[in-house]
């Protein structure tokens, strides 16, 4: 059987013109729904937070120096502190602008945490985060992030099984079977396809289409003080920095994988550059905020997609960011992207929240995480439980403890961090600790 070429491109490289707007389409396709649902959810106004999602990741890419390929969305970690300051009771209530702003203030000060992590990153180096996050913490939170979705896959899929299998399985087969930019085009395709079957089957409201504004300009709010904000805001960044940095070993990975497959004998040396991404996801929040978008993060969704069809090109998120900004200007642009039925967001995200489960479990198989070592096996599995488990076994992900209500993968990550620390107090240069490291002979 003759073998499959590969084909791909790196972040330092750039696809055609026309390809490039095309695998533009594909990636903004993939986080809009996401992005848009945590607007709906918080009481911000759509278009701001799409033209702050777009505008946020220039200056994320701007400030890496188009190093690290990541595209910065609205982030569902912060969506119940966000809340309480914005009081929004029902999806689609857009907040006072008097309370966004209360809520912004408290974004750009969680912006500001993980620009300080970032810094201490780079002072220190990342030797000393490895011992904090070390592959057995980062990748059982990559595991939790996509498993903790899963649940908003199947149920956006349930809303027509037929549409959401049809889009799932195509998807599949285009990603496994097309070659070339075809293969790369395999999620565009699989959203394409789902769409127009679900047109005859009356999933597809038009109207809200045609009577959407043809101009929207993006209502912009400045932040106000807010020590609530502030107390209610900033200490989320803390339990967001492990997810963001799953995302980047997650990237050095497949980068460096693709890297060796295509030839090019060059290394990526994206895991060293976690402190920039911190200052860069950090600066992406305060952009964000100081325009009227909630907080964000880099999306595992774009990892994904990325991961899937060989594209890390960072010139294809730029081009994304562009027609983000323009589309946020255009009432019938959104409302067509955003009339994508969920049974089709459903097929496609059974897919893509799982690539981030797994993702996780190749972070620790590529760093020899040593799955016999009881150090790791206890940090690992209460990581899993709690994260998961809380996700699903409380309202809203939010784990009821000691008076307060706890985010599920937030305290995961927390607890996993500090009780890998305390079991490792003592052998911090012995062999069990330094089971994720790299192989000698490699």
């Amino acid at each position: 059987m003759k073998e499959k070429k590969i084909v791909g491109y790196l972040p330092d490289e750039n696809p055609p013109l026309w390809k490039l707007i095309l695998f533009a389409l594909q990636q903004i396709l993939v986080m809009f729904p996401a992005t848009v649902l945590v607007a709906l959810l918080t009481g911000f106004h759509v278009s701001t937070t799409l033209f702050a999602s777009g505008l946020a990741t220039l200056c994320f890419l701007l400030i890496t120096k188009r190093q690290l390929p990541l595209f910065y969305g609205s982030s569902f970690s912060y969506i119940t502190a966000i809340v309480a300051i914005t009081g929004v009771k029902k999806l689609g209530q857009i907040a006072p602008d008097s309370l966004i702003s209360k809520a912004q203030f408290g974004i750009v000060a969680s912006g500001l945490i993980s620009i300080v992590a970032g810094i201490l990153i780079k002072i220190y180096g990342k030797e000393k985060m490895d011992k904090i996050l070390p592959p057995s913490v980062t990748g059982s939170i990559a595991i939790i992030i996509g498993l903790s979705l899963t649940n908003t896959a199947m149920s956006n899929a349930s809303q027509n099984w037929g549409i959401a299998l049809i889009t799932l399985v195509s998807t599949i087969i285009f990603s496994v079977y097309l070659k070339g930019t075809l293969g790369q085009l395999s999620i565009l395709f699989g959203i394409i396809l789902g769409y127009l079957l679900s047109i005859p089957a009356g999933l597809v409201d038009f109207a809200k289409i045609t009577s959407a504004s043809v101009i929207t300009v993006p209502h912009f709010t400045l932040p106000t003080w807010s020590w609530s904000s502030l107390l209610a805001i900033m200490p989320i960044a803390i339990a967001t920095i492990p997810e963001s940095s799953a995302h980047v070993y997650q990237l050095d990975l497949y980068v460096n994988d693709l890297s060796k497959k295509l030839d090019r004998k060059k290394t990526y040396k994206i895991a060293d550059k976690l402190g920039l991404n911190l200052i860069g996801d950090g600066l992406g929040d305060m952009i964000s905020a100081m325009l009227g978008g909630p907080a964000g993060t880099n999306y595992g969704e774009n990892l994904s997609t990325m991961a899937i069809t060989k594209n890390f090109s960072t010139g294809v998120l730029i081009a994304a960011a562009v027609i983000t900004m323009i589309i946020s200007f255009f009432g019938n642009l959104s409302a067509l992207v955003f009339s994508i039925p969920a049974a089709v967001i459903g097929g496609i995200t059974i897919y893509l929240f799982g690539v981030i489960g797994v993702q996780g479990i190749a972070i620790m198989i590529n760093k020899n995480v040593d799955m016999f070592d009881t150090r790791n096996l206890a940090v690992i599995s209460t990581i899993l439980t709690i994260g998961i488990g809380g996700t699903f076994a409380f309202p809203g992900g939010m784990i009821p403890m000691f008076g307060l209500k706890l985010p599920a993968i937030a305290t995961a990550a927390i607890f996993g961090i500090v009780f890998n620390l305390i079991l490792n107090v003592g052998n911090i240069s012995s062999k069990t600790v330094t089971a994720g490291s790299e192989p000698e002979n490699k």
